[in-house]
């Protein structure tokens, strides 16, 4: 299959063009006069831009009504671009139908959960179920694919935008009954899998199941669970739908989707497999002390989706966004850091949205690399620097790979199953209590990828479970062989609690993992409130807390002290198996898991780099990013040369606030 590798060659397929990171984003140009145009390409010249993505939002100017196609002003748009050798992802326009569609095929509009349903208005309007939906969704991406599939500006394939649509109305509910007949085959077998004997629950006929609609109490998990599973299955239906009409125009044309970055609606591990490359949108706040630390997350988790190989920022802000509750913009140079970092963790494409700001529409305030302060603007001034330090670079990063030693797993089955009502805690938030063990190896300068507990985990020399609330046979039998295996393995609270069923397991914990964890007996669970800490020594623990009774053989490495738990351990030992039953403060989280992580052989990229500074190696380049607001001195050992400035860093790196240095040893 084609992958990004393919495109970071010139399209116009000359060998001796040296290989480039993709840079650009979405073009709306529908949003202005045509005049506009050639102004657009000679600034997108100006700025290195090399990409743009078309058609996102272009469904009613393609097709104002049913069976029309206009695409004479996409005709030109593709021959302008091409012309001044820009490439074209064009977009699949079916994220968000024409009004036409809504008002004359009402059941193709989802509704809520209370039985609203969602007008057209906005976007992302379409029940993912609904077969009227589908059948124009796959005739326009059948005209866009035949016409333009031998066009030489197009470089790659974007499908839908941003896959987010949840439809609990009747259409959902016809396909969400076949789903299940799929899944579980007769009623006995779904009645036991949902426990439908607690409150009266059993179901005789398929026609009586509905999805998880609005009830007069809490919902039956299972059902919920399995109707986010069905979800998810569903928009990927979508997805392959569109996909697989525009590989049969052009196989060697690769294709995509764009994630949001860990969104619960997707389950990205499943998605991903799906894609020719892997792409993501991602928004860190400026205000965010720790923005960097989640930018960094992200692209380590969209890395691990890709195989370890090079993704695509499909979009980012060059500014502020719209949609935060106050939305700051950038200080001077953070754009430049978190661009730059993204192509530390393996991004060989980085686009925004957008090119040119919109002047109407509900995302006028979201910023562009061409802002309302046009040209002489900051920060299109800043985009300028970006796009010629990436043409300085492309050569040399791309195809590159990252090394890592850790592995963190995350499974949104995992998520789905623990984010519900009827818990013993609203506090635990599986995405910040992946970010904060995340946060802990990133401080500690430990790089770090992503895993699905049933993934192959022999590369990994520790593999840390944040919260696995959910862990199904072959997730638990792939951790008790990992470890078998040498492996060393950190697991946090509430970990393999339920089966794939969301049933809690015997003992409250899978038995197999308790022993290979070394807990005789989980008496009970603790939970701690807003601002509580629990005492355990040398730390504090904050979230939750455990009443265990550690097996013989296993080593307390830190107690509870005081309170009902006094004595009893917070942190135990199994030989190369770790149990955390609270949520370490970040520092003493940190310099556990640094403990844990140099007994098992990893090291830092480099040793001794201040808070703030974060190092990475892609293949044999040494990115040093300064998170700061002020100038850092760095200790480099040996002999460098910066591919962004040129010049040679003999032992010693001054960085300016927010400043990036992209370090190769010289041959």
């Amino acid at each position: 299959m084609p992958g990004l590798d393919d495109l970071t060659r010139p399209h116009d397929g000359r060998p001796d063009r040296p290989a480039r990171i993709l840079f650009g984003g979405d073009y709306n140009p529908e949003q202005w006069p045509e005049e506009t145009w050639p102004e657009d390409v000679r600034l997108m010249k100006e700025a290195g831009v090399n990409s743009v993505t078309l058609g996102v939002f272009s469904w009613a100017r393609i097709e104002p009504r049913p069976g029309a196609r206009e695409f004479g002003w996409l005709d030109r748009l593709m021959d302008l671009l091409h012309a001044h050798g820009i490439g074209v992802v064009l977009a699949t326009p079916t994220s968000s139908p024409p009004p036409w569609m809504g008002r004359l095929h009402p059941e193709t509009l989802p509704r809520d959960a209370d039985g609203r349903t969602e007008w057209w208005g906005s976007r992302q309007h379409f029940s993912h179920s609904s077969p009227a939906y589908r059948r124009y969704a796959a005739a326009v991406t059948e005209d866009l694919a035949a016409r333009y599939g031998g066009h030489p500006a197009l470089t790659m394939w974007h499908i839908n935008n941003e896959y987010c649509t949840f439809d609990w109305g009747d259409e959902a509910a016809r396909t969400f009954r076949g789903w299940l007949q799929e899944r579980y085959g007769t009623l006995d077998a779904l009645n036991t899998a949902w426990g439908t004997a607690f409150w009266s629950q059993g179901y005789d006929s398929w026609d009586e199941i509905l999805p998880p609609r609005h009830a007069h109490y809490m919902k039956n998990p299972a059902h919920v669970l399995d109707f986010r599973r069905y979800t998810s299955d569903m928009l990927l239906e979508c997805y392959r739908a569109e996909r697989d009409i525009v590989r049969r125009h052009t196989p060697h044309i690769p294709v995509t989707t764009n994630f949001m970055p860990f969104w619960t609606g997707q389950d990205a591990w499943t998605w991903a497999r799906e894609e020719d490359l892997v792409s993501v949108d991602i928004y860190p706040d400026p205000k965010d002390p720790y923005g960097g630390q989640y930018n960094a997350m992200i692209g380590d988790m969209t890395r691990s989706q890709a195989g370890g190989g090079p993704w695509m920022v499909m979009e980012q802000a060059a500014g502020p966004v719209n949609w935060r509750g106050v939305n700051h913009p950038k200080p001077y140079g953070l754009n430049r850091l978190w661009s730059l970092q993204s192509v530390a963790h393996g991004a060989d494409a980085l686009c925004y949205f957008q090119w040119r700001q919109s002047r109407q529409g509900a995302e006028k305030f979201h910023s562009g690399m061409l802002g309302h302060a046009g040209e002489k603007g900051r920060v299109f001034r800043e985009v300028k620097e970006i796009g010629r330090e990436l043409a300085l670079v492309g050569e040399q990063v791309t195809g590159q790979r990252v090394r890592a030693d850790v592995a963190v797993l995350h499974d949104w089955n995992s998520w789905w199953a623990g984010d519900q009502d009827g818990r013993l805690s609203d506090l635990v938030d599986h995405p910040e209590i992946v970010r904060a063990w995340h946060r802990a190896l990133w401080e500690s300068h430990t790089t770090a990828a992503f895993a699905h507990p049933a993934h192959d985990l022999s590369a990994y020399r520790l593999v840390v479970v944040p919260h696995l609330y959910l862990l199904d046979d072959t997730g638990i039998e792939n951790l008790l062989a990992y470890v078998r295996g040498g492996g060393t393995l950190v697991c946090g609270f509430l970990t393999g609690v339920a089966d794939e069923d969301d049933r809690v397991r015997p003992g409250g914990m899978d038995p197999r993992l308790r022993e290979l964890l070394g807990i005789d007996v989980l008496h009970e669970w603790w939970p701690l409130d807003a601002g509580e800490r629990a005492d355990c020594g040398d730390f504090h623990g904050t979230l939750w807390s455990e009443e265990l009774a550690p097996a013989p053989g296993a080593e307390a490495v830190a107690a509870y002290r005081g309170g009902e738990l006094d004595g009893l351990p917070a942190v135990l030992r199994n030989g190369r198996a770790w149990y955390v039953s609270t949520l370490p403060e970040p520092g003493a989280l940190g310099a556990l898991l640094a403990r844990i992580a140099q007994d098992a052989g990893v090291r830092p990229v480099l040793d001794g780099l201040p808070d703030g500074v974060e190092a990475i190696r892609r293949g044999e380049l040494l990115f040093v990013l300064n998170h700061h607001r002020d100038e850092v001195t760095v200790k480099i050992p040996g002999h460098h040369r910066d591919l962004l400035t040129g010049a040679d860093v003999d032992g010693t790196l001054h960085l300016a606030r927010y400043g990036v240095a992209i370090l190769e040893e010289p041959a």
